[in-house]
């Protein structure tokens, strides 16, 4: 086959290396245009270019697949099949009708469960204790085509956004050649998605990682979890901000919200709405991240107040 690749991110790089090293030649791979960068702010290519270029294959980024000339981009290739991973951009009628076997996607999550653009942080938070990757055959909808293959993955109470998405970007890899190979051989047919169980998985901002001690606990460490590596979950401790890393939660008598308990080993525990917060890695403004002993080290007084 001859084989499009469209992507982004970090996410889509293992997909593509895993055709890299498959029998099907990659034509050509789409994706966004340079970003600015740092503290610099210059431009620079996204994960999947910088891949796509190390290894020798030819790169288009077109600002939209909605005009003639983002299509005559893919047009051009000529491909029997587009893969689809992160893209950033919703393909339009026109594009998807282009290939002859059509384009498939890879997501992050189990379809219909977190459709959209954050399905791993909204798992997470949602206390989702499984979730996994979906190959669908795209249709001109959001995340809504026929399902080619489901892949589950558990979340376990360690997992952040940073790792989920490492695990589940190899996975989607790993059964991505094999999947192909079964639509162009007729012995994959796609299944349309459950009508049941359809959640959005909206987009993160910043103003989400804010931490409410009178949450749970449980909450406040899911939010910690999903939240990293970015933006990462933060609080305000002596009128300046401090950034949550790391933490579980556990059971504890009722203490007052944002109130520092003391340490259990190295972590500091926190009291929430209920149960309390074991924090063992943060951060303050500009500075590096730190054991939660060493930041009660700086820190100075022990009978501060968190939030």
């Amino acid at each position: 086959m001859r084989v499009a690749f469209a992507g982004t991110p970090q996410f889509a790089v293992p997909a593509l290396a895993a055709l890299v090293a498959s029998r099907h030649p990659v034509v050509g791979v789409l994706t966004q245009p340079d970003r600015p960068k740092g503290r610099g702010r210059l431009l620079t290519g996204s994960p999947v270019k910088q891949f796509a270029l190390a290894h020798g294959l030819t790169v288009a980024q077109p600002a939209t697949l909605r005009d003639e000339a983002g299509r005559a981009a893919v047009a051009a290739l000529s491909p029997d099949i587009l893969v689809v991973v992160a893209y950033g951009q919703i393909l339009p009628a026109e594009v998807l009708c282009l290939p002859p076997l059509g384009c498939v996607n890879i997501h992050g999550s189990l379809l219909p469960r977190w459709r959209g653009a954050a399905p791993i942080q909204r798992a997470i938070l949602a206390g989702d204790d499984i979730t996994g990757v979906t190959f669908m055959q795209m249709d001109a909808g959001l995340d809504t085509g026929d399902l080619l293959g489901v892949h589950r993955v558990p979340i376990t109470e360690r997992d952040t956004s940073a790792t989920l998405h490492d695990l589940l970007a190899e996975t989607g890899a790993r059964e991505l050649v094999e999947v192909l190979e079964g639509l162009a051989a007729q012995v994959l047919k796609p299944v349309p998605q459950p009508a049941e169980g359809v959640t959005y998985a909206q987009k993160i901002s910043k103003a989400e990682a804010h931490i409410r001690w009178s949450d749970a606990a449980a909450v406040i460490a899911r939010q910690v979890r999903a939240f990293n590596p970015w933006p990462i979950a933060e609080t305000r401790f002596a009128g300046e901000q401090l950034r949550i890393h790391d933490a579980t939660a556990r059971a504890s008598l009722a203490a007052a919200p944002g109130k520092w308990l003391g340490f259990a080993g190295d972590a500091l525990r926190v009291g929430c709405g209920s149960g309390e917060l074991h924090v063992t890695q943060v951060q303050r403004a500009g500075r590096k991240v730190v054991s939660a002993r060493e930041f009660a080290q700086s820190a100075g007084s022990a009978a501060g107040r968190f939030g």
